[in-house]
């Protein structure tokens, strides 16, 4: 039922430039999985999490029966923190690696934190009661 009239084909563009939009499109599909996948396993495994971060505590000060001493109670420690010290001086008095644990500081002195790589953090400068 074609007869005395012609048929032609609808395109928009010529021939050799139908598969450019595809192409590309299948080109940015493909990018944007990679990345995603990399932010992805980037999260899962980890990477970077608390690798330098300094080292933390919570604690509670109390006086103690003379007025020199301070009772210091650690109420929480930070996911990179290893250990809890008093300085009085430049001198390490005491120290812990757990929480509720109480140390005695001199009036004064200096608590301190130390992270797993060995870091010390400043956490109280001169802790008075």
């Amino acid at each position: 039922m074609t007869e005395g009239k012609s048929v032609q084909q609808k395109s928009n563009g010529a021939d050799n430039e139908r598969a450019v939009s595809p192409v590309i499109g299948v080109i940015l599909m493909v990018a944007m999985t990679v990345i995603m996948a990399a932010i992805i396993a980037t999260f899962v495994t980890g990477i970077g999490n608390d690798q330098n971060a300094p080292a933390q505590a919570g604690y509670q000060i109390e006086n103690s029966t003379d007025d020199t001493d301070l009772q210091v109670t650690i109420i929480s420690m930070g996911v990179n923190t290893e250990t809890v010290k008093c300085v009085e001086s430049g001198v390490e008095k005491n120290a812990t690696d757990s929480e509720g644990t109480t140390i005695t500081c001199p009036s004064g002195s200096t608590i301190i934190g130390i992270n797993k790589q060995g870091k010390k953090n400043v956490i109280d400068q001169s802790i008075e009661d």
